[in-house]
């Protein structure tokens, strides 16, 4: 953890994401341990609840009140907005009470996005954060993706989103949406973060992701831990935006 807050200042972030599954099993001595972590982040930070925030074990609370431990220690704001000079990022809390792994998101949550970055000026990367992901490589199905990923994909492909930012599946990708979705011109790029601290890795070592963005740039560096106990970049990949979208940029 420790090894994890130090590469992460060493990076001198603008913000900060943080993109859900701060537990194992949503129990309180876990929030206050993932209270701990995030006070010591630089700031700002945005971050979205995950699936395994919800409780899992205790049925009645994860119908009457799934997330209220969430909101006691992390935030009441489960679908944070950030905007500055150059970006502007929309949480969407896709955790759900009736599915156990997978998540959704619904007309209105769609509706609050494409309302939100409608006031964004438009030369402003525009990011859209949630915990299950509406994109993965081609060899992913569409049960993996977040319930009604295609409509949302619709509505924000004419929102002109750019970026993707994903958690849930440990593992880190990044790649471009025109490769399962086909919406004229458009194409933004998915970026999914592997496991930052928890030992429940897959086949990866622990690791996240520094964008650097610009209007026509966004550079992709995916950090992890090496065995001598330091973060250290591990790959990188570049996009341009194109008159077709955003395009991965080949060395």
């Amino acid at each position: 953890m420790k090894e994890l807050i130090t590469a992460i200042h060493n990076a001198q972030p603008d913000v900060v994401v943080v993109s859900g599954d701060l537990t194992q099993r949503a129990r309180r001595r876990e929030f206050e341990r993932a209270r701990q972590f995030l006070d010591e982040l630089p700031q700002p930070y945005l971050v979205v609840p995950g699936n395994h925030d919800v409780p899992m074990h205790n049925v009645f609370a994860r119908f009457t009140g799934a997330l209220d431990n969430y909101r006691r220690y992390i935030t009441e704001d489960l679908e944070p907005f950030y905007v500055d000079d150059e970006i502007a990022i929309v949480g969407l809390n896709t955790a759900r009470s009736l599915t156990i792994k997978g998540g959704r998101v619904n007309h209105q949550q769609i509706a609050r996005v494409e309302e939100t970055l409608g006031q964004v000026p438009p030369d402003h990367i525009k990011i859209v954060i949630s915990h299950h992901p509406f994109d993965l490589p081609e060899h992913y199905e569409g049960k993996h993706l977040v319930g009604r990923a295609q409509m949302a994909m619709n509505r924000f492909a004419s929102s002109g989103v750019d970026l993707f930012l994903a958690g849930h599946f440990h593992l880190s990708h990044c790649g471009r949406t025109a490769e399962r979705y086909s919406f004229g011109e458009y194409s933004g790029i998915f970026v999914q973060a592997g496991t930052a601290c928890s030992v429940r890795v897959r086949g990866e070592q622990n690791s996240f992701n520094i964008l650097r963005t610009n209007r026509d740039s966004v550079v992709v560096e995916n950090v992890s831990l090496h065995r001598e106990g330091v973060f250290r970049t591990a790959s990188i990949d570049q996009f341009a935006r194109t008159s077709s979208g955003w395009v991965r940029v080949r060395d």
